[in-house]
Formats: structure tokens, C-alpha cells, sequence
């Protein structure tokens, strides 16, 4: 018989992902794709179905309906799915009188294969190395955090995800975490990172899923997040009142008003071209002209504050590094 041809798809794609327990909906009709390449934010605020979406992308619970799909592959149907995925959920775990090293070689005598002789690149990558031989119950909690990455690499996975891999973490180990998962997005692998922290997601994220109350509410790119809030302008001149007068009778501007200091309307870059030489026209010369931009975070806010939690049920964490 041949090998078992590659598989094939998008590392994540899930479709309709719904999970229910009792009267409580925890996850409502959730639709994303991750592609290759991809560092893809899950962001949403505590209780929003993050965990418990990730646990049914990652087969360790059952969706009440929908599908999941990993390299083309369903989690639920195969372990053959999580092939090339590792990571973790919730919060890696160890045992604590062992060294990092010990455990590592557990759980790669648990995967076989030459998972044993990745131990040394994987704590080299993760800057564990000099700590490898002290037990992990004495690690920091952003050490144990990167032995948890390190396990996560001894499967050679093309799909990491990370849940929360910065929480409790203090300004420094937050950096370092952002350091390594950049350095593994660098070299090719695609990363999957739910978090609630939005500096985090924004740094590293090429794409971004907002969820609220189980469903999303915005997905698409970074890079993306501002081409409409952009249109909006900060308006400061010699003579605001004169300005306020000449924007709403030029074609193309909307909603001119005044806010606090500032002369604000919208408009495309072409209209706020003309709008310059109009205001110089009519003796109004310009101090400040400035688009209005959003950050990742008011966009957050402005699309979760007010939904209550879905109240995910308490499970234990859970690894995949060793699935």
C-alpha cells in the first residue's frame, strides 16, 4: 500500500460551529478561515466562546452542529487531523517535580517518531536551554508558558495555536512571547492566538476575528481596519467658523461639523485635495488636516462592551502538543 497522500485545505476552516450545552450557547454560528501564512488573532473578551470554540478546532469537545476542518481533515472523525498541529489550551501542563527537559522527553516518547531528537532546537528556539534541567515547578509562569510552545514544536506542527499565551505574564515576559511567536510566524508557520489583549493581537496579527457572546462580529485584515474610519478628517484653522461654512457647500464633503477644537467631515483623499485650496481661497489657512484612524481596541470595544459573557463552562486546560 502507498503513504497517505498529504492533506489538503486551508489549516483551519470552520463552518456553522454552534455548541450548546443545555439552554446555555456558548459558541453561535461561527464561520472563519485561517489561511497558510496566517497569524490570526481570536480576539474577545472572557467568556465570549473563545476557549470553547478552539477545544471543537482542536477535537477535544464535539460541536452541537457545524463543521471543522484542519488541512482539509476533521478533528472529530480522525486523530489524523491534528497531524502538523500543536499548541495549547487554556494553559500548558507539566509535571512540576520533573525537569523541562523530563517532561519534554515524555512527551516525545508519547509522539515517537524523532520527536526526541527536536528536544534540544525546541528549548534553544524557546531560550530554555540554560533551565532545562531545573525542575518546571520552580519555572516563572512565562517560562512555563514557552516550555509549553517548546512541547508544541517537538510535533515539527505547520498549525500553532495558542490560547492566551500572554496572560499573567508581566511586561517583560508579554515581550519575549511576542518576540518568539513573531520569530515562528517568520519562519512559515501559520499561528492561530486567542487572546483579549488587543496590543498583543494588533503587533502580531495579519488578520483578526472579533467574537461577542459566542458569534463574531468583525473579521478581516489589520491592515484593513482603518480604510473606512480614514475618510473621516480633524479639521484646524485660522478661522473654524469660515471653514465649517466653506466645507458644507463643497461637493464631496459630508457631515461637517464642529467638535470640540477641531472642523470634522468626511471625505476621500481626492475631495480633501480640493478642499485645501477652497479653504486657502477663502483666507482660511490650514494648522492641522489629519485623518481620524481606529485603533484595534475602540474597534473591540465599540463591538463587544454591553454583550454579556456566555459563561463557557469551567474545563480542565488542555495541551495539543502531544495529541
Amino acid at each position: 500500500m502507498g503513504s497517505e497522500p498529504e492533506p489538503d485545505g486551508a489549516p483551519i476552516e470552520v463552518r456553522g460551529l454552534v455548541k450548546r450545552y443545555g439552554e446555555l450557547t456558548a459558541v453561535d454560528g461561527v464561520d472563519l478561515t485561517v489561511e497558510a501564512g496566517d497569524v490570526y488573532g481570536y480576539l474577545g473578551p472572557n467568556g465570549a466562546g473563545k476557549t470553547t470554540s478552539l477545544r471543537m478546532m482542536l477535537g477535544l469537545i464535539h460541536p452541537t452542529e457545524g463543521t471543522v476542518r484542519l488541512f482539509g481533515r476533521d478533528p472529530a472523525r480522525s486523530v489524523k487531523a491534528l497531524d502538523g498541529v500543536a499548541g495549547f489550551v487554556e494553559a500548558p501542563r507539566f509535571y512540576p517535580y520533573l525537569s523541562g527537559r523530563r517532561n519534554l522527553e515524555l512527551l516525545a516518547d508519547f509522539d515517537g517518531g524523532r520527536a526526541a531528537s527536536r528536544i534540544p532546537a525546541a528549548l534553544e528556539t524557546v531560550e530554555l536551554t540554560d533551565r532545562a534541567k531545573d525542575r518546571v515547578g520552580a519555572y516563572s509562569h512565562g517560562m512555563g508558558q514557552r516550555l509549553g510552545i517548546a512541547a508544541a514544536l517537538l510535533r515539527e506542527p505547520r498549525l500553532l495555536v495558542l490560547d492566551e499565551p500572554a496572560t499573567g505574564l508581566d511586561p517583560a515576559g508579554m515581550r519575549d512571547m511576542r518576540r518568539l511567536i513573531r520569530r515562528l510566524a517568520d519562519a512559515g508557520m501559520t499561528v492561530l492566538l486567542s487572546s483579549h489583549l488587543m496590543n498583543e493581537v494588533e503587533e502580531l496579527c495579519n488578520r483578526v476575528a472579533i467574537v461577542s457572546s459566542g458569534s463574531i462580529v468583525y473579521e478581516g485584515a489589520i491592515a484593513d481596519l482603518n480604510r473606512n474610519a480614514s475618510q473621516t478628517y480633524h479639521l484646524r484653522t485660522t478661522d473654524d467658523d469660515l471653514a465649517l461654512e466653506i466645507c458644507r457647500r463643497e461637493p464631496g464633503i459630508a457631515d461637517a461639523r464642529v467638535e470640540g477644537n477641531d472642523v470634522r467631515f468626511c471625505a476621500d483623499e481626492e475631495t480633501v485635495a480640493g478642499l485645501s485650496g477652497a479653504l486657502v481661497e477663502g483666507g482660511v489657512l490650514i494648522r492641522a488636516l489629519s485623518p481620524q484612524t481606529v485603533s484595534l481596541e475602540d474597534l473591540f470595544f465599540s463591538l463587544t462592551e454591553g454583550s454579556p459573557p456566555a459563561e463557557e463552562p469551567a474545563t480542565e486546560p488542555a495541551a495539543i502538543g502531544s495529541a
